[in-house]
């Protein structure tokens, strides 16, 4: 195991995982962040249950790309097995967040996906972010955090979502997962799907026949930001 690689990796982990308290995504102790290095086969993510206040850069807990323990210490978060099913299906991603920020989770408990009506929403999601179905009682008492994975992935296949272009999902009645490039990237996606959950929220108390962006214009907020052409930023 290569001991430098995997200090940067807890200290990015913790990092991230401090910052969803910070940024208000997260009560309590509601939320994780992971990180993967497929090519070391590590996995690095936030040991259950754990004070953000009194958690330190050791706590993180290491497993491998299956989600068995490799080191001696605190046990995992209860939803590595959500994580490791992303990992395994999403071969683009490098890191996962799980929270229970109020705003988006209002929209899974109502089951319902997140329309694009603006820019602000288009700027980071191409399209809707979706909301699974609800799991079965098999599901949920057979293996509940893996098919919580699987409901996801089901999702974006059946809908034929990237999720590189839609980095976030509803878990219908449970709430959001998002993930990025690297963990820093996975908490800006929750950030960002928690204020347009509020802001959808918002339009439809304003006006509650309200329509999409237009996909010209979905399309221009997007790829400004996204993909070979685009402007946005000190590129």
């Amino acid at each position: 195991m290569n001991n430098a690689l995997l200090k940067e990796m807890k200290e990015r982990v913790f990092d991230a995982n401090l910052a969803l308290p910070k940024s208000g995504l997260v009560k309590l102790t509601w939320g994780n962040v992971s990180e993967i290095n497929r090519e070391a086969g590590l996995i690095v993510i936030k040991p259950s249950g754990i004070p953000y206040e009194t958690m330190k850069v050791c706590d993180m807990v290491v497993t491998d790309l299956d989600g068995n323990l490799l080191e001696n210490g605190l046990k995992p978060s209860s939803d590595l097995a959500t994580h490791v099913e992303l990992y395994r299906s999403f071969e683009k991603i490098n890191s996962v967040v799980h929270t229970h920020s109020k705003n988006a989770v209002m929209w899974a408990q109502a089951g319902r996906e997140i329309p694009a009506y603006g820019t602000t929403h288009a700027d980071t999601f191409y399209g809707v972010v979706p909301c699974t179905r609800q799991l079965t009682v098999e599901e949920v008492t057979s293996a509940y955090e893996f098919e919580t994975g699987r409901v996801i992935v089901e999702t974006f296949h059946e809908r034929k979502l990237d999720p590189v272009a839609v980095p976030g999902v509803l878990v219908n009645g449970h709430g959001p997962f998002t993930w990025g490039r690297n963990p820093q990237k996975a908490v800006e996606n929750s950030i960002v799907l928690d204020e347009i959950a509020e802001m959808a929220c918002m339009t439809e108390l304003v006006n509650n026949i309200v329509h999409p962006i237009p996909q010209y214009l979905l399309d221009k907020h997007f790829f400004r930001k996204h993909g070979s052409n685009a402007y946005y930023g000190q590129l």
